[in-house]
């Protein structure tokens, strides 16, 4: 069984910056293809920032150049640094990973922006 936990989320004012963690827990071998998400009320939710299988970063075009993911293999981390903040990026942020076939999800952090 795996569980991701989220950290990080809160309030920050437009032009801030906020720093997202995800804690994977369970028997998992590798941090790539995991990645953020995000849900607005009434919105779907919309990728954020993923690893692919193979490491590499892709980024949504709303957050390309404002928002980096990164990874810390020792330390078993995800992060998503978030800078530039825009009201519009209030949403709930989740942690997501595919392990052993399955798609994982955590519980998600509430990020809100004001102007």
């Amino acid at each position: 069984q795996v569980h991701l936990v989220e950290s990080g989320g809160g309030l920050a004012q437009a032009g801030g910056s906020l720093r997202l963690s995800c804690a994977p827990s369970g028997s998992i071998f590798s941090l790539n293809g995991m990645g953020w998400y995000r849900q607005a009320p009434g919105k779907q939710r919309e990728l954020v920032a993923a690893f692919t299988t193979g490491g590499i970063a892709n980024y949504a075009d709303f957050v390309k150049g404002r928002f980096t993911i990164s990874k810390d293999n020792a330390k078993r981390m995800v992060y998503l640094q978030m800078n530039s903040l825009k009201p519009e990026d209030t949403a709930v942020y989740y942690c997501k990973g595919r392990f052993y076939g399955i798609d994982y999800w955590g519980q998600g952090t509430q990020v809100t922006v004001s102007s």
